[in-house]
């Protein structure tokens, strides 16, 4: 069992930027891969980024390609989500969550999830 705990969250101004945290405990996150999603009012959970153990390749959804970067340090049991160039668009409840199986771009493929940490991003 892990417990992932993601903070950084706030309101920013367009333009602005912010670094989400997310720590685990209960279990190293080494062998794993790592992913942030998120979910806006009303719409479905998002694939934003995840990073593969290891060689920490990552890969993102096209809209934040250039702006958001993730990155992990297996020591401190840590992945992050550094967001810069933020647009109202971002504003979500970002969730932190452990892959176990399938596509790495969909949810259900993801067994442990943190409770989220909500950006607002005001124009």
């Amino acid at each position: 069992q892990v417990q992932l705990v993601e903070s950084g969250g706030g309101l920013v101004q367009a333009g602005g930027s912010l670094r989400l945290s997310c720590a685990a405990s209960g279990r190293t996150i080494s062998p794993y891969s790592m992913a942030w999603f998120r979910q806006a009012p009303g719409l479905d959970r998002e694939f934003v980024a995840y990073i593969l153990p290891v060689n920490g390749v990552t890969n993102y959804e096209d809209s934040v390609k250039g702006r958001f970067t993730m990155s992990r340090d297996d020591a401190e049991n840590t992945v992050w989500l550094q967001m810069n160039s933020l647009k109202p668009e971002d504003t979500a409840v970002y969730y932190c969550a452990q892959y176990y199986a399938g596509s790495r771009y969909q949810d259900l493929s993801y067994r442990y999830w943190g409770q989220g940490t909500q950006v607002t991003v005001s124009s």
